[in-house]
């Protein structure tokens, strides 16, 4: 505002960053009313607000009146400016306008048509897998239905040998399957496989029983597995089965029965979920277990009812030394199988140093590793040394013609320990051929536990 403007109102007062109406106007009430008088006098402060707003309005059209030629001008001005940026933005547009058609028929509309190709690919070759992956499961399970017949068809303890080949054959079948379903996931080679009515029905009635008919009889060959021929002579064996002198087709075919078992037991166990894994025999491991589990069992209930009876203890512990003469043959026969190529492992692109660190060097390996024992004949033996010696102890409690008769004989049953150790650590005579011999461990370690166990026992 210029100086020499003639005006009254304070300016400076209403332009303040401090300027509140309420104190403005508490400030004029004040300035025009006695604090002592009963009644306000409004009238007064309200025209001198009224003076002032018109004194501005006044001072607002004079400052109008005086500069409204500048302001045409000005407005003018921006207008033209504004107008001529208008026609070159029009032009622009219309440039892009051009452009943005052009592009809409040159590269838009082409990509829509191939992305329409590209889709129609994807799921003719979806389409394509599919079909590949249903046609190998249904060429796979035609295979192992005819297997299925032909083991079907074969009665164990029938005259006409067992082919147990086919357990083999079968397994490795499932395994084939087992493969095309496993890459049913997305991008996979069978994706979508799941989905098909079909492959669910033949998974369901034919994969899966066969895969529990195969383990069943694996399962059951390995435990009725016998090469020890101490009780031959109408004794039993470690299978806790009558036996009679074999002959030596008999015991290869024995053998290769077992071969044909473990190896089925290896293929079956469950997949690897990567070809980096390991993999975990687990239907082999828990296969063997169960077998040195009923060993241990039947020796420990023939051991207490002989030391009950000592006569029958001669004969107990031959039968003892029988089922851990299976034991060594079994591990025998597991440290001389090597793993078979399995289909989960895809070596193609790894060092063989890789593909050593993965797969055990035999059968034997993860059964040992399992059990944490260095053999299977040392499991057997310390733990039916840690298992035996509170049977003693009871028997010992109980008093009477036992306790007395074993107190008696304690030195004879000690040696008659030993002996059994050392000679179901023996590998049966059975077993012996073909350029195998007759290996022998130290097993005197086993052999102080295990007559210690029953010594001591005796003793307290």
């Amino acid at each position: 505002m210029q100086e020499d403007d003639p005006t009254y109102v304070n300016y400076e007062t209403f332009l303040g960053p401090s300027f509140s109406p309420e104190s403005y106007a508490n400030t004029l009430v004040l300035a025009t009313n006695n604090a002592s008088d009963t009644s306000l006098d409004l009238a007064t402060p309200l025209k001198r607000v009224l003076y002032d707003v018109q004194e501005v309005d006044t001072h607002i059209d004079k400052l109008t009146t005086i500069s409204a030629l500048p302001l045409v001008h000005y407005t003018k001005e921006h207008i033209q400016a504004g107008d001529r940026i208008l026609q070159e933005l029009e032009v622009q547009v219309a440039t892009v306008s051009d452009s943005y058609a052009r592009l809409q028929r040159e590269v838009i509309e082409r990509y829509e048509a191939a992305d329409q190709a590209r889709i129609a690919s994807e799921r003719l070759l979806a389409t394509v897998r599919l079909g590949r992956a249903v046609g190998r499961c249904l060429t796979a399970a035609r295979q192992l239905e005819a297997q299925m017949i032909e083991f079907r068809a074969q009665k164990p303890g029938a005259e006409k040998r067992e082919d147990h080949r086919v357990l083999v054959r079968g397994a490795t079948t499932v395994l084939s399957l087992r493969q095309i379903f496993v890459s049913d996931h997305a991008g996979g080679e069978s994706e979508g496989l799941g989905r098909v009515q079909v492959i669910r029905a033949l998974k369901a009635e034919l994969i899966d029983p066969a895969e529990k008919a195969l383990l069943g009889r694996a399962e059951q060959i390995i435990g009725q597995f016998s090469m020890s021929t101490l009780t031959s002579q109408g004794g039993v064996d470690g299978s806790q089965n009558p036996r009679t002198t074999s002959t030596f087709a008999q015991v290869e075919d024995a053998r290769a029965r077992a071969t044909s078992a473990v190896t089925t037991l290896y293929l079956l166990s469950p997949t690897p979920k990567s070809a980096s894994a390991t993999i975990d025999p687990t239907y082999l491991v828990s296969a063997i277990q169960e077998y040195l589990r009923r060993s241990i069992t039947s020796s420990l209930a023939g051991l207490t009812s002989s030391f009950s009876e000592l006569p029958r203890l001669n004969r107990t512990l031959l039968e003892v030394s029988a089922r851990c003469q299976n034991i060594v043959a079994l591990e025998m026969l597991l440290e001389s199988t090597k793993p078979p190529p399995h289909l989960s492992l895809n070596d193609e692109d790894l060092p063989d140093s890789k593909e050593k660190s993965r797969e055990p060097a035999s059968l034997l390996e993860p059964v040992v590793n399992s059990l944490d024992t260095p053999s299977l004949p040392s499991y057997f033996w310390r733990s039916m040394a840690g298992q035996i010696s509170g049977r003693v102890q009871k028997i010992m409690r109980d008093g009477g013609v036992s306790a007395r008769t074993l107190r008696t004989n304690r030195d004879r049953v000690g040696d008659a320990i030993r002996e059994c150790v050392d000679r179901g650590s023996q590998l049966p005579s059975s077993s012996l051929g073909h350029g195998r011999t007759r290996t022998t461990g130290n097993w005197q370690r086993e052999a102080a536990v295990m007559a210690g166990s029953v010594v001591n026992a005796i003793g307290r």
